[in-house]
């Protein structure tokens, strides 16, 4: 499911227009990524949870030439944690 068909079905299940929802889902996602970004976590219950993880610097193989390494530097990622509900729905 890509973002046009969630915006489609949450329309249809809420029984509010395309624009409208687009603007909702629009909205989450950016509170998401904004929350992110300040380094907040986020937390849905019964969905999971959104966070910045710490990835430590690592050398790695230029895929170029094999022979030779670079070094990544350390960054921020994001990262998804499920919940308990949606492990157990999915499987």
């Amino acid at each position: 499911m890509n973002k046009t068909e969630l915006i489609q079905t949450v329309a249809k299940a809420a029984g509010l227009s395309n624009s409208k929802t687009t603007h909702v889902v629009s909205t989450i996602i950016g509170e998401i990524g904004g929350a992110l970004a300040k380094g907040d976590k986020v937390q849905i219950a019964g969905f999971g949870t959104f966070e910045v993880r710490q990835r430590a610097a690592r050398e790695a193989r230029n895929p170029q030439d094999p022979t030779k390494k670079v070094n990544v530097p350390a960054r921020k990622v994001p990262a998804f944690r499920a919940g308990k509900a949606l492990k157990d729905k999915v499987s």
